[in-house]
């Protein structure tokens, strides 16, 4: 009987022509895995995009529509000596759970046996082994191998089940040096033991396992901290929502059956599943997660929730906008993926170095061996001096320089609101020297406010109020929100470019264009905020403005200050009207600023810099600043921004605060420092054991604990990628 395998379901579109699937991976553990595997999937035909995960085991792979199997891909990899299946993220967390719980188990064993083994060789080492009896040094080499041998069995089956993979399929990683490593000392102990020999290393060995299990442990530890923040976006994902029917029925239905314009309840103490906007009842929503506003926000008529939030108090209808893969919460958890998956130049380079490693320390462990017994040594020293050649040039701290820099540094971006969305983000943000905000949209938020109400009588503002809920225009949403209008006027009508009216007790009372209002004069006589859009509101013959503008972000002014503290050039490049850009440039204290400009002299203005040797950081959102965007040496974008300005963007930054781009600065210099002292580190390493090793100076003893050394090491200093001062 043929079975056949049926992977349709997980595919997705990923554009135009082209598939995409996400595959969990199993034995994906280091920078070399990663490469072998991107290798092996990519030289496959009409694949356009294979990226391996790291951090939470994740091949993402895209390929030319109906070219493909998905099929062909689990069996590339089974090639390549790996397990694959299609990625859920219930069986995902379940294989990560089981993987830690398994690698806790080695280490605890390792440990409790190299605790054992290290007791029993102080008697052999502490004195002189040749006063010691035959038999008392070989029952203390007898016990210890009693105790070792089948510790090593267990604790090192990561690394065994990893190089047998790979040996069975005629390629080579890591784990396969230390493997050898494990058992030619492990065997060799034994030998020595049978013919009464004075040394064993059987303490070498467990130590090499326990050392090894210990810096594997912690680099999980690393990435599972990163993983929790992926974690917790996917725990926000409500699988259904409550949808109305008809007016006065609801049916709870799967979030993919939910489209734009239906409605949906959304009760006390439920998480929205849609992005919409509240078009009944009132409410406080916590949307901490979604837009990093830590403050209950109230949720009313007109107010945009997205998915994620929870609704804490009232029971609101929400009128849908986006659901399931289109929602804000599902973009962030895409960029989120893009920041786990990014590739900067310093890993690429590590990766290179770690798939050389293992056909160079085989030779030159080979050489060793070959060079001592050349010149008249024992092959018994000679194998002696090769194993600790084998074990202290393990890449492992090569491995890890760069991947644990980059895991912890797009965490703790992630936690001050900063996403990744490019490989190299970090290195290049690291290098900005100046800095060009875009103004509406990025300096200002992109919600309008009214900024005169105290100025209008407050019966006067809360009938606009309610004439406003009947107009779909954004003008209209912001005064409708400050008049805090629940119950809109049923009989109002709204006229195209114009505004809306309605009869109130037989008044008429208009809102929208002073044209439309009657109230051209009035506006043409006061003095106005240069930044502010007008729209008037008249009741019978009274006539009154109202100014509506984009705020500045709460924190802008504190910002330009932060960057030009750390000698980082400022300016705004604006499209708005002059008399609106100086304001704000004089508000935040910004002295090089330019309205009017299109995207053309936005390019040239970067250009231009770029000439002159700056590293220029574009921070903007409108479609319009795309081309600028990519022009730049690096950039940025708030998650507000058009769809097409994120995708060109380097970084988004969540949230209404403009912190996150300084943040983000420091971040990445702390991170591209980091890196370059791992790899220095590693390197540098490297550059003085393997001859000490290659001497016989060093035991395989004092290998295991100097390259297990070098490992923590690295690790320990990318955590310092974390302890960066995020206030402005």
């Amino acid at each position: 009987m043929q079975v056949t395998r049926d992977f349709s379901h997980y595919v997705k579109e990923a554009g135009p022509g082209l598939q995409h699937i996400d595959l969990a991976v199993e034995g994906v553990h280091c920078a070399g895995c990663m490469a072998k595997i991107e290798r092996g999937l990519s030289a496959m035909p009409d694949v356009t995009l294979a990226r391996v995960n790291l951090t939470n085991r994740r091949v993402a792979l895209e390929w030319k529509e109906g070219s493909l199997d998905p099929a062909r891909f689990i069996d590339r990899l089974a090639e390549l000596g790996y397990k694959a299946y299609p990625f859920e993220t219930a069986s995902a967390e379940a294989t990560e759970v089981a993987e830690s719980r398994f690698l806790l188990r080695c280490l605890g064993v390792a440990a409790f046996a190299t605790m054992n083994v290290m007791m029993l060789s102080i008697p052999v080492w502490s004195g002189n082994v040749s006063d010691m009896l035959p038999e008392q040094r070989d029952f203390f080499h007898w016990l210890s191998a009693l105790i070792a041998l089948p510790a090593a069995a267990y604790a090192g089956q990561p690394f065994f089940r990893s190089a047998w993979r790979a040996l069975s399929n005629k390629t080579t990683n890591m784990d396969v040096p230390i493997s050898i490593g494990v058992c030619l000392a492990l065997g060799m102990s034994v030998v020595e033991t049978i013919h009464h020999a004075e040394h064993a290393y059987f303490d070498a060995a467990i130590m090499l396992l326990t050392f090894l299990l210990v810096g594997r442990f912690l680099d999980q530890n690393m990435r599972r901290r990163t993983r929790a923040v992926a974690g917790n976006l996917a725990a926000l994902k409500a699988e259904t929502a409550a949808k109305f029917v008809s007016p006065g029925e609801i049916s709870q239905v799967p979030v993919a059956a939910i489209h734009p314009g239906d409605i949906v309840l959304l009760r006390p103490g439920e998480r929205c599943a849609v992005d919409g906007t509240v078009i009944e009842g009132r409410s406080e929503i916590d949307q901490s997660l979604i837009t990093g506003e830590t403050l209950y926000v109230t949720a009313e008529r007109g107010t945009p929730v997205y998915a994620g939030s929870m609704n804490v108090s009232g029971t609101l209808r929400v009128r849908v906008s986006a659901a399931s893969e289109a929602t804000l919460l599902a973009e962030i958890t895409r960029l989120l993926d893009n920041a786990l998956q990014a590739r900067s130049r310093y890993m690429r380079l590590a990766d290179r170095a770690s798939r050389l490693y293992a056909p160079v320390v085989h030779a030159a462990a080979l050489l060793t061996v070959l060079g001592w017994v050349f010149w008249g040594a024992s092959w018994h020293d000679a194998i002696v001096t090769g194993v600790a050649v084998l074990i202290i040039t393990c890449p492992c701290a090569l491995g890890l320089a760069i991947p644990t820099v980059q895991t912890v540094a797009s965490g703790a971006m992630f936690k001050s609101g900063v996403l990744l969305n490019s490989g190299d983000a970090i290195e290049r943000l690291a290098e900005a020297d100046h800095v060009i905000f875009d103004k509406t949209g990025t300096l200002t938020l992109p919600d309008l406010e009214v900024v005169n109400a105290s100025g209008i009588p407050a019966d006067v503002f809360k009938l606009a109020g309610q004439l406003a809920l009947s107009s779909h225009h954004p003008v209209a949403a912001a005064v409708a929100q400050a008049a805090g209008a629940r119950s809109p006027i049923l009989s109002a009508v709204e006229e195209a470019g114009q505004g809306v009216w309605a009869t109130v007790d037989g008044v008429e009372i208009r809102l929208g264009r002073p044209s439309f209002c009657g109230a051209e004069q009035l506006v043409k006589d006061a003095d106005l905020d240069p930044e502010a859009s007008v729209v008037a509101f008249s009741k019978g013959a009274e006539r009154f403005i109202i100014s509506v503008r984009q705020g500045l972000r709460p924190d802008a002014k504190a910002v330009i200050a932060a960057l030009q503290a750390r000698k980082i050039g400022v300016e705004i490049l604006s499209g708005d009207r002059e008399a609106a850009v100086t304001a704000a440039a004089r508000a935040l204290g910004v002295v090089e600023w330019r309205a009017g400009v299109t995207p053309a002299d936005k390019i040239a203005r970067i250009e231009a810099l770029k000439a002159r040797g700056m590293k220029v950081l574009m921070v903007g959102d409108g479609m319009n600043d795309a081309p600028s965007l990519a022009a730049a040496h690096v950039s940025m974008s708030p998650i507000s921004a058009a769809h097409l300005s994120q995708a060109t963007a380097d970084l988004v930054f969540l949230g209404k605060p403009l912190g996150p781009v300084v943040a983000a600065i420091d971040f990445s210099r702390k991170a591209l420092h980091l890196m370059r002292q791992n790899l220095w580190l590693a390197i540098g390493y490297n550059f003085l054991a393997v001859p000490i090793a290659i001497s016989g100076i060093v035991t395989p003893l004092i290998a295991a604990a100097a390259m297990s050394g070098s490992s923590i090491l690295v690790m320990l200093n990318a955590l310092r990628a974390r302890n960066v001062a995020r206030r402005v």
